[in-house]
């Protein structure tokens, strides 16, 4: 599956959807696995720990915010090992579109409960 095409905007509409309505109800974070088995109901094949997850999460932030002022949706999903998220989403937390402060226990935590108040009251 590659980005820019009707099969990966399909796999982002699905995943977007998942992290929106997990957001929405302050559910927990959930794995890669358990993320891409919710894709795949949908007839969506994306392996968890390689191919487009990673372009996956990170479009899926882009999407719902745009100019980097929302939540970053991405925070919702962890590594069953340690269940805190990967590097690639404190990267791109701290990229220049969403530039987020703080070490990495505090922007999390910041970040999932931005989450939660944002989606909970729409």
């Amino acid at each position: 599956m590659k980005r820019n095409t009707l099969e990966y905007e399909q796999a982002l509409d699905a995943t977007v959807g998942v992290l929106q309505t997990r957001a929405a109800a302050g559910a927990e974070p959930l794995t890669y696995g358990a993320l891409s088995a919710e894709p795949a109901r949908q007839g969506h094949d994306v392996p968890a720990h390689r191919g487009p997850m990673s372009y996956l999460l990170e479009d899926a932030s882009l999407r719902r915010s745009p100019d980097g002022s929302l939540p970053m949706l991405s925070a919702l999903v962890v590594l069953k090992a340690t269940m805190w998220p990967s590097g690639g989403f404190f990267q791109l937390a701290r990229r220049d579109h969403f530039s987020r402060p703080g070490d990495d226990t505090e922007l999390w935590a910041r970040e999932l409960a931005h989450l939660a108040k944002h989606y909970r009251s729409r």
